[in-house]
C-alpha cells in the first residue's frame, strides 16, 4: 500500500497571514477578539481563543477599549465604519485576494456598473463581498445565473462587472463565463478563484483519478474542502472527509492500494500531520516520512537564495508575491525600501514581476518570507565599491546624523558622511540634510568591518568647479546672472552666480545712500547682477546690481527745477555742510550758510543724519550734476509770506557773510561713495 500527499494542501497564504496576525496579536498582551471566526477551522479556533482571544458574531459585541481581529472572509464595509466610528483599534487579516475584490466591485458600483458575485450567498466571504457594493447580486451558479438573466431580460444590457467568491471550482466558473458572454452585451469579466485554490483542486484531482481512496482534511464548514471533497468524488472511488485524525477509522481503508490525501485551505500542517501519523501507525510503514512528503510537495527555498516572482497584491503592510511554487510569499513594507518619502505603489504594482531575497522559510506551512531591500543591499555592496574604485558619483537619502556627521542610504548600504564632508557651513545644523537626498563620493569601502565612508562635500565642489568653468569661459562685461548671496562685508556682498563668487561693491548695490549692504540684501537672497569687469587670471569679477538703464540724474531733472521744494534725507554730515539724498543716485549739498536762519558753527547743531527736512533747490548745475539746496530760503520765503513781502530775489548756492558766493571746496556732484 502507498500513501500520497497531493502536491497543493493545507494553509494558503491569506489563512497562513490571518493566523499569524492573530498570534501575534495574542503574544502582545493587547486585548483582542475576533469578529466571527477567523477561518473555518475549529480546531484553530479552540487553539487561539485558549491564547486569550476570544470571538464575538456581531460589532456592537466588541468590548470597550478590545482591538478587533478582522477574519480572512472579509466584512462588508458598513462594519469597518461601525468599528472606526466607535474608535475600536482594527486588526485587518482580511486575505489580500478578498480585499482585492473588495475594491472591483465598490468601483464598478462608482462607475455605475452592475456587480454580479458568484458562489455560496451563504458564505461570509461572499456576503463580505456583497457588503462593498449597494447593488450587488449573488448568484451560486450558472443556473442562477440564467435564471436571473431569465427572469429580467433587461439585465443582460446592463453594464455588468463580474467576479467570484475565491474559492468556487474552475468548472463552475467557467460555466457562468461561458453564459454570461453570450448572453450580456457590456460585461466585464474578474477571474478572481484564488491561485492557490485552482491548484489545491488541480493536485487534488489528479491524485484522486490515481488513487483507490482519498482522504479530505478539513472544516466542514469550509467551502473550498467541501468543494475538495466534491471533486475527488467524481475521480475517485471512495472519499473520507475528516476534520481531525481522531475521526478517522483505519480499517475502512484495508486492502486499498493507493491512498491519497489532500486538505482545505483553513487546514494547519499539524493537523495533516496528525493525520499522516495515525495511518503510519495503524495501516502500514509509510516509505517515506511525513517530512520527505511534504518536502517533495513543496520546492524547498533555501534562506539567502534569490528568487524571481509575480506582484498579486499591494497592502498597507505587506505586498504579496506568487514564486511559481507551493510557497506563498510576502515582502514586509520595511523590507521594500529605506526611502521614507517613497509610496509603495510608486515601486511595484500587481502583475509585475520582482526580485527578492529569501529572508526566512517556513517549508512545513509554505510561507517564505522576502526582502526586496536586502536583495539591493547585496547589489548596492557591488555597486558602491565599484563607485569608490571609479570615482564615479551615487545619490542617497541622508536617513540619521549623529555628532560626527551624517549617514545616507543608498539602497540599504550605510554610508557615513563626517561633518566636514557635508558641505554645510560650520553653523549650520545638520539635521537640515535628514529625508534629503543627497549625490555624493565614496572614499572608503571596508566590507569586512562594513563600513563604508563619503563626501556630499566632494561632489560639490567638483559641480562647483564645472559650473565655474562654464562661466570664466562665457563671461563678458554686461552680461547678467541670476545668483545668490553668499556673504555681507561692510564694503559689499559676495554673490555666486553659478560656481563663481563675485563682488558687489557697496556702492554698486543701491543708487541710494548706504552704510552697509545688510539694508539692501542678506544671505541667501536671490538676485540679479551683471558683471562690470573681471579679471580671468586673478579670478575676480566686478558685479553691479543697480538698474542702469535708470538714470537717477534724469529721474530726477523730470521731477524738479530751481525753486521747487523738495522733501529730502540727510545722508552725510560734512564740517562745510551737509549732503541730503533728493531723489536715489542724486545728492545735493546744503552748505552750512544755508542750514539756518541764524550762525551755527557745525551741521550736527542742526542736522543728524537720516533726519528728513524740506529743502528749497537752488541751483542745478546740468554739466557736472551738481545740486545746490537751501533750508534757509524756505525760512526766509515764510518770513516773506508772514510779512507780506515779495522781493523776488534769487537764493544764491552758499553766501558768506562778507556777500560774496562761496562753494564748498572740492563740492563739484554728488559723490559717488
Amino acid at each position: 500500500m502507498s500513501l500520497r500527499l497531493a502536491e497543493h494542501a493545507g494553509f494558503c497564504y491569506g489563512v497562513k497571514r490571518a493566523v499569524e496576525l492573530a498570534e501575534q496579536a495574542a503574544a502582545s498582551g493587547k486585548k483582542c477578539v475576533m469578529l466571527g471566526h477567523l477561518i473555518h477551522n475549529d480546531s484553530v479556533i479552540a487553539r487561539l481563543e485558549a491564547m486569550g482571544i476570544s470571538s464575538v458574531e456581531r460589532p456592537g459585541d466588541v468590548p470597550e477599549g478590545a482591538a478587533v481581529i478582522i477574519r480572512s472572509h472579509g466584512e462588508p464595509r458598513a462594519v469597518f465604519e461601525l468599528l472606526e466610528s466607535r474608535g475600536a483599534e482594527i486588526l485587518d487579516a482580511t486575505c489580500p485576494n478578498v480585499s482585492q475584490i473588495h475594491k472591483i466591485v465598490a468601483e464598478a458600483e462608482q462607475n455605475g456598473r452592475q456587480s454580479v458575485i458568484i458562489g455560496s450567498p451563504e458564505h461570509p466571504e461572499v456576503r463580505a463581498i456583497a457588503g462593498w457594493c449597494r447593488r450587488g447580486v449573488v448568484l451560486a451558479d450558472c443556473e442562477a445565473l440564467e435564471r436571473w438573466l431569465d427572469e429580467e431580460p433587461e439585465n443582460r444590457a446592463k453594464p455588468i462587472t463580474m467576479v467570484s467568491q475565491t474559492t468556487s471550482t474552475r468548472a463552475d466558473w467557467d460555466l457562468c463565463v461561458e453564459k454570461a458572454k453570450k448572453e450580456c452585451t457590456n460585461l466585464k469579466v474578474f477571474d478572481t478563484i484564488c491561485g492557490a485554490t485552482c491548484k489545491r483542486q488541480r493536485a487534488a484531482q489528479a491524485l484522486a483519478a490515481e488513487s483507490n481512496a482519498m482522504i479530505v482534511i478539513g472544516d466542514r464548514k469550509s467551502a473550498n474542502t467541501r468543494h475538495l471533497a466534491e471533486l475527488c468524488r467524481a475521480l475517485c472511488p471512495m472519499v473520507i472527509w475528516i476534520e481531525r485524525g481522531a475521526e478517522l477509522e483505519p480499517s475502512n481503508l484495508y486492502g486499498k492500494a493507493s491512498i491519497g490525501i489532500t486538505a482545505g485551505a483553513s487546514t494547519p500542517g499539524w493537523i495533516i500531520k496528525e493525520v499522516y501519523d495515525k495511518m503510519s501507525d495503524e495501516i502500514m510503514e509509510i516509505e517515506e516520512s511525513f517530512a520527505d512528503l511534504l518536502e517533495k510537495s513543496i520546492k524547498t527555498l533555501n534562506t539567502g537564495e534569490k528568487v524571481t516572482g509575480v506582484v498579486t497584491g499591494i497592502t498597507p503592510t505587506e505586498i504579496y508575491v506568487d514564486l511559481g511554487t507551493k510557497h506563498a510569499g510576502y515582502i514586509p513594507v520595511s523590507e521594500l525600501t529605506d526611502d521614507p518619502t517613497v509610496k509603495v505603489e510608486d515601486l511595484v504594482k500587481v502583475g509585475e514581476e520582482i526580485e527578492t531575497y529569501v529572508m526566512r522559510v517556513n517549508d512545513q506551512e509554505g510561507v517564505v518570507t522576502l526582502s526586496k531591500k536586502r536583495l539591493d543591499t547585496v547589489k548596492s555592496w557591488d555597486d558602491v565599491a565599484q563607485a569608490c574604485e571609479d570615482h564615479t558619483t551615487v545619490e542617497g537619502v541622508v536617513t540619521e546624523e549623529n555628532k560626527g556627521g551624517v549617514v545616507v542610504s543608498i539602497k540599504g548600504v550605510r554610508v557615513f558622511v563626517p561633518a566636514s564632508q557635508t558641505g554645510l557651513p560650520r553653523e549650520t545644523p545638520m539635521s537640515e540634510l535628514l529625508k534629503h537626498k543627497v549625490r555624493l563620493r565614496i572614499t572608503e569601502v571596508n566590507r569586512a568591518r562594513r563600513r563604508v565612508v563619503g563626501s556630499i562635500r566632494a561632489v560639490a565642489n567638483e559641480e562647483r568647479a564645472e559650473k565655474a568653468a562654464a562661466v570664466w569661459e562665457g563671461i563678458e562685461e554686461g552680461k547678467k546672472y541670476d545668483g545668490v548671496v553668499k556673504s555681507l562685508t561692510s564694503y559689499g556682498a559676495f554673490v555666486d552666480i553659478g560656481g563663481v563668487d563675485g563682488m558687489v561693491h557697496i556702492s554698486e548695490l543701491s543708487w541710494s545712500r548706504i552704510k552697509h549692504p545688510s539694508e539692501v540684501v542678506k544671505t541667501g537672497d536671490a538676485v540679479q547682477v551683471y558683471v562690470i569687469s573681471f579679471d580671468k587670471e586673478k579670478k575676480k569679477i566686478s558685479l553691479g546690481m543697480k538698474d542702469r538703464g535708470q538714470d537717477p540724474w534724469a529721474v530726477f531733472t523730470d521731477k524738479y527745477g530751481v525753486g521747487d521744494t523738495a522733501s529730502v534725507k540727510v545722508v552725510k554730515l560734512m564740517t562745510f555742510g551737509a549732503f541730503a539724498e533728493i531723489v536715489p543716485g542724486v545728492d545735493g549739498l546744503i552748505h552750512i550758510s544755508q542750514i539756518a536762519d541764524h550762525r551755527i558753527d557745525k551741521p550736527g547743531d542742526a542736522l543728524s543724519e537720516g533726519e528728513m527736512v524740506d529743502v528749497k533747490i537752488t541751483d542745478i548745475d546740468m554739466d557736472r550734476k551738481k545740486v545746490s539746496l537751501s533750508i534757509r530760503a524756505l525760512l526766509e520765503d515764510a518770513q516773506r509770506s508772514d510779512a507780506g513781502e515779495d522781493s523776488g530775489e534769487d537764493t544764491l548756492v552758499a553766501t558768506s557773510e562778507g556777500g560774496h558766493t562761496e562753494v564748498a571746496p572740492g563740492f563739484e556732484s554728488a559723490p559717488e561713495e
